[in-house]
C-alpha cells in the first residue's frame, strides 16, 4: 500500500487505547473521497453519508455499532435519469485481541494485541455497497409502469424453455404434431 493511501484510510481509524471503558461516539462523513480509496467501479455518485460509530469499550474486547445513513445518486434502470436513493444500515462487530488479524468470522474480528486503533473503512464500505439495490428504479417509476415492463419485456431463453416444459397443453400439442 502506498503511504498516501495509508494516510487517508487512517482517517477512519478509531483509536481506542486511551479511552476509558464504556461508550464513545464517533461521526464520520463519507463522501466520494472515501470511495476513491477503494479500487472498484461503484454504481453510484455524490454519496452524502454519515457513519455514526458507537464504541462500547470493555477491558478485554471492543463492541462496535456502526450505523450509516444518507443518500447516494443512482441512475434509474428504466428511465435512465438519476435519482437520490436513501440508504440506511447498521452493523455490529465485536473486536477481540489475538495473535494475528482475522476477519473470517464476520461478527467477530480479531486484531493483534499491539494494535491501538481499529479501522472501520472496510466495514463502512461494504455496508454502503450492500445498501445499494441491484435493481435501480427511480421513485418516479410507478407500479403500473413496472407491470407493463414485466408484461412486455422479452423473456430470457431460460424462462421460455421452462414455460414450454411445464405447460401440459404444450405437451398435448407436441403429441398431436407427431
Amino acid at each position: 500500500m502506498h503511504t498516501h493511501f495509508m494516510d487517508k484510510i487512517r482517517n477512519y481509524d478509531i483509536a481506542f487505547t486511551g479511552l476509558k471503558n464504556g461508550k464513545h461516539e464517533f461521526d464520520f462523513e463519507i463522501t466520494q473521497a472515501f470511495f476513491d480509496l477503494f479500487d472498484t467501479e461503484q454504481e453510484f455518485t455524490t454519496p452524502v453519508i454519515t457513519a455514526k460509530v458507537i464504541l462500547d469499550k470493555h477491558s478485554t474486547f471492543l463492541d462496535f455499532d456502526i450505523r450509516i445513513s444518507g443518500t447516494v445518486n443512482l441512475i434509474c434502470d428504466i428511465t435512465g435519469k438519476s435519482f437520490d436513493h436513501e440508504i440506511e444500515n447498521e452493523i455490529k462487530v465485536l473486536v477481540k485481541f489475538g495473535e494475528d488479524y482475522d476477519d473470517s468470522n464476520e461478527d467477530v474480528i480479531t486484531i493483534p494485541h499491539q494494535d491501538h486503533a481499529f479501522n472501520i473503512a472496510q466495514l463502512v464500505y461494504e455496508d454502503v455497497i450492500l445498501s445499494v439495490p441491484m435493481k435501480k428504479i427511480s421513485p418516479e417509476v410507478s407500479d403500473e409502469d413496472l407491470q407493463m415492463l414485466e408484461k412486455y419485456s422479452p423473456k430470457s431463453e431460460e424462462e421460455k424453455k421452462d414455460q414450454t416444459d411445464t405447460d401440459p397443453r404444450w405437451e398435448a400439442l407436441k403429441k398431436l404434431k407427431n
